[in-house]
């Protein structure tokens, strides 16, 4: 059996919603399962998001702390953000999100990895891109505006191997950032050589 995931569409017998919120959505649906049995799923409808992870010339990493309230946890992050421009690319949702929240601009994209944050409980997708050759865009350039848990993030760069290390020994748990490391780390084994180009398809 080849070892890649495939897209499949079991018969959904009635959808409920649940809650509609600014970004989200809560609905059940009523599944037809093997051997003509039915479940309810209930599951969160998100838009998708995209998230950077940043590599300069030294092999660091760029890290972000945000608060984040459903963990009660300030957590080391990539910068990221959800798809809320309709008909955007994704590489440049990712390019956008990187100069304002870390006040960056690449000149290399690619795309790293491809994640279901919780598939068992939400459609929402991630794909993590790599950017590097990066240039640090001026302050008056950059007139984003920092709002709610995104006022004073700090920024710091970290080593990639220092950053496997930490996520490896459970110090980061947002899992683009996780995610991200690992594949970095492993893709620059092989020069980066592997990774696809930073507009691939999504399966």
């Amino acid at each position: 059996m080849r070892i890649q995931d495939t897209p499949e569409r079991w018969d959904v017998l009635e959808t409920r919603k649940r809650f509609s919120g600014h970004v989200i959505e809560v609905v059940t649906d009523t599944v037809r399962m093997p051997g003509d049995d039915h479940a309810d799923r209930d599951y969160v409808v998100h838009p998708g998001s995209v998230a950077v992870l940043a590599l300069d010339e030294q092999n660091r990493v760029l890290l972000l702390r945000q608060y984040r309230h459903p963990t009660r946890h300030l957590l080391w992050e990539l910068p990221a953000g959800i798809r809320d421009v309709p008909g955007e690319p994704l590489v440049e949702g990712a390019a956008r999100e990187l100069a304002e929240e870390a006040g960056y601009r690449a000149a290399t994209w690619h795309t790293l990895v491809d994640l279901y944050s919780s598939p068992g409980m939400s459609d929402e997708r991630i794909r993590v891109f790599l950017a590097r050759d990066l240039t640090k865009i001026p302050d008056e350039e950059n007139g984003f505006v920092h709002r709610h848990e995104e006022i004073g993030m700090p920024v710091e760069w970290v080593p990639l191997a220092d950053a496997v290390e930490k996520a490896l020994m459970g110090m980061i748990h947002n899992s683009p950032a996780v995610a991200g490391i690992l594949a970095a780390y492993t893709a620059s084994v092989e020069g980066f050589g592997l990774l696809r180009p930073a507009d691939a398809p999504e399966a």
